[in-house]
């Protein structure tokens, strides 16, 4: 039980860091998204 309590919060820890990377790089995956919407339009 304990080992499923200890995987648990680290699952946790390990989603707000990605929400705080994505977060972070907002700006960024909004450039490659036009980037790639720009590609597929084109065709």
């Amino acid at each position: 039980m304990e080992l499923f309590l200890i995987l648990k919060i680290l699952f946790i820890i390990g989603v707000v860091i990605a929400l705080y990377a994505i977060a972070r790089n907002l700006d960024i995956i909004k450039i490659i998204l036009i980037y790639w919407k720009d590609l597929i339009l084109r065709k």
